[in-house]
């Protein structure tokens, strides 16, 4: 557990934080989704695999539009998130959406989440449409989303992960 954070810096992310990155993904996956997804599928996350893909899609990022900004503090990265063009069928015309949003667990409510997302609502800009899609049962993001100026458009999901059935709600920034 963290007990106090100095300075954050949001820099976007280069190839040399895939391994951080990593392990920030599969520790708040385990930590967020542990009575969502069943637990042998969070057991089986491995960071160093992971970190490959991590590398891979940093390194494709700007031909693909992508984008992925990491939050740091005494050069250990605390939290990332990545937006691109939205993926969704029914996207408007540059229409983004934000891919994913995790944090260290120990950093929690320590403002390093909300550091992040105005750093990618600065950068899409105040006009710009934005959606994202969250597990329908993950209140903690529901309501940090909320707060941000999201808001579910009533478009739902189901996702399959380690055998389990999820529902996954699709929030709008208009």
């Amino acid at each position: 557990m963290v007990e106090h954070i100095d300075e954050v810096v949001v820099r976007p992310a280069t190839t040399r934080d895939a391994e951080e990155i990593a392990r920030v993904h599969v520790s708040s996956w385990q930590e967020a989704y542990a009575s969502i997804i069943p637990d042998a599928y969070l057991r089986a996350l491995d960071p160093a695999q992971r970190a490959e893909r991590w590398a891979h899609d940093l390194a494709r990022g700007p031909q693909d539009h992508v984008t992925t900004y990491v939050a740091e503090s005494e050069g250990r990265v605390l939290g990332f998130a990545t937006y691109g063009p939205s993926r969704d069928e029914d996207a408007r015309r540059g229409e983004r959406e934000i891919y994913s949003m995790y944090l260290d667990p120990g950093t929690w409510g320590h403002g390093v989440a909300r550091d992040l997302i105005r750093t990618v609502l600065g950068d899409v800009g105040e006009q710009t449409p934005m959606s994202l899609w969250v597990l329908a049962d993950n209140a903690r993001a529901r309501h940090f989303y909320r707060r941000h100026g999201f808001s579910p458009d009533g478009v739902e999901r189901l996702e399959s992960l380690g055998g389990a059935d999820l529902l996954e709600v699709r929030y709008r920034r208009s």
